[in-house]
């Protein structure tokens, strides 16, 4: 029997939906079970409280639990690869963030590559680091910082958290753009790093905010320049570091990816709930004090942004021979 082709091209079409027409419902349905959010890093940190901030969101929106869990390790590698080895059906998602772009590059040998074995879902949060000198510091501001540090080649000690960290690698690109030959100590942790700023064995070193801030308000250390192209709210009478040095940006940078290939549907819907949550007085209240702002856009959005940071950062990294502890 010849079917005539008005109703032959219906059929067609209707047979190329069907297989849409499951994960249309499964999306909608999602989720039916709780959902675990991997975090690379221990439970207090920058990471771990905005994930369980918008974990809490998430489980009152969508009514199942999402429930945090610390994966430590190899500077949050062994989350990552724990996710992208997950089943991609949403039930497993995980915190994306400028270590990881850093990574990416740092070590030589990881087991998943971040660009193509992560699906992007929404971004969190934008963190800006601190330019901090002791209180004693003839420099006042960056010109006289960097004028200083010209002066004084080679005897200019910066510390950080750790060779590598984020904090490192913003000191590095601040080096490379500023032409500033200048000595890294890492230590373990932001903690003792300030301590020798406090007294005098550090010249300089990139804070986080929310230590920037109390050492700012104190006294004791002196803010030169916010990491963030803008100004921060935090600090609102320090000027960005891109002022003296046209195109530096060095913030942290977070948010949420699932496995590659987890359904378009479910990230779809996962964007638009944490979309809502960072447009809530509340949340964006949250962030604020944590020093930071909403990173607010689509899936697409945030995947540009994990690729041009891990582009970025690799050529720090190799401008500087940066190797992992």
């Amino acid at each position: 029997m010849k079917i005539p082709r008005r109703q032959f091209l219906h059929l067609a079409a209707g047979a190329a939906a069907l297989p849409l027409a499951p994960q249309v419902a499964w999306a909608q349905a999602y989720p039916t079970r709780p959902v675990r959010i991997l975090v690379g890093f221990a439970a207090g940190g920058g990471a771990d409280v905005f994930a369980r901030l918008m974990a809490q969101w998430l489980s009152e929106r969508l009514g199942q639990q999402f429930i945090v869990e610390n994966r430590l390790g190899a500077s949050s590698n062994i989350a990552i690869e724990a996710a992208v080895k997950a089943l991609p059906d949403g039930y497993t998602l995980v915190v994306v963030g400028t270590p990881n772009a850093v990574n990416a590059t740092l070590y030589e040998k990881l087991n998943f590559d971040l660009i193509k074995d992560v699906a992007p879902i929404a971004g969190i949060i934008r963190l800006p680091f601190v330019l901090m000198v002791n209180s004693s510091s003839p420099a006042k501001t960056v010109p006289e910082f960097i004028a200083y540090a010209k002066a004084n080649r080679g005897k200019v000690n910066f510390g950080s958290g750790g060779s590598g960290s984020t904090p490192h690698i913003a000191a590095e690109l601040f080096r490379m753009m500023a032409g500033v030959d200048m000595v890294h100590v890492p230590y373990r942790g932001e903690a003792p790093a300030l301590t020798d700023l406090l007294g005098g064995q550090l010249q300089m070193m990139f804070a986080s905010m929310s230590s920037a801030v109390v050492h700012a308000r104190a006294g004791t250390l002196r803010p030169l320049a916010v990491t963030t192209a803008t100004r921060s709210e935090a600090l609102p009478d320090v000027p960005a570091l891109s002022d003296f040095l046209p195109g530096y940006e060095a913030s942290y940078r977070g948010g949420i990816c699932g496995p590659r290939n987890t359904p378009t549907g479910i990230i779809d819907k996962l964007n638009k709930e944490i979309n809502a949550a960072l447009a809530d007085p509340k949340i964006k209240a949250r962030l604020a004090e944590m020093g930071g702002t909403a990173l607010v856009g689509s899936s697409a959005d945030f995947g540009k942004l994990i690729e041009e940071e891990t582009e970025k950062w690799a050529k720090v990294i190799k401008f500087a021979n940066i190797k992992p502890e």
